[in-house]
């Protein structure tokens, strides 16, 4: 199911590659992943169309907090009509230390840890007057883990800004 953030993100990234269709590549870009959960973002290009990210979370509720540490492969394929736009697929993997701290109903306290297994499939902006990459993307993991933290999460992905190193 596409989410209606999923299409804002997708909106917003189509309006802003229309102010720009010139851009140049980049090998190296750091900032933010905005979306399940909220991560800091390094990306690296380690051949023309392959790149490496590596990604910190985390994301709380009021009695349910996860931290997460990642990484995954993508490889890029260019978007011809749109200079700068390309769209890429790729995997990884995750770990996430969890934590359930139910307080106010009880002495329920929980932790856990659990590893994910990922996909990825999305698409990178490069502007070419700015060192500014955007990307959006739909990350469906497999959590691998005991009860509750466990099974398969369909609503994850992000929408990123990254300043470009070069």
């Amino acid at each position: 199911m596409i989410t209606k953030r999923f299409l804002l993100a997708l909106a917003l990234l189509l309006s802003l590659m229309a102010v720009s269709v010139n851009a140049q590549e980049y090998r190296t870009a750091i900032g933010a992943r905005f979306g399940f959960p909220f991560s800091a973002s390094f990306k690296h290009f380690i051949s023309d169309p392959g790149a490496v990210e590596l990604f910190a979370g985390f994301r709380g509720w009021t009695f349910y907090r996860w931290f997460n540490v990642g990484g995954m492969y993508q490889h890029h394929f260019p978007i011809e009509s749109v200079a700068g736009l390309k769209w890429y697929v790729g995997g990884g993997a995750s770990v996430y230390f969890w934590s359930y701290d139910d307080a106010w109903l009880g002495p329920n306290r929980y932790s856990s840890t659990s590893f994910g297994v990922m996909g990825v499939v999305g698409l990178d902006y490069k502007f070419a007057d700015l060192p500014l990459n955007l990307s959006v993307d739909w990350v469906p993991t497999f959590f691998i883990g005991d009860g509750y933290f466990s099974g398969f999460g369909g609503g994850y992905g992000a929408l990123s800004a990254r300043y470009t190193l070069r």
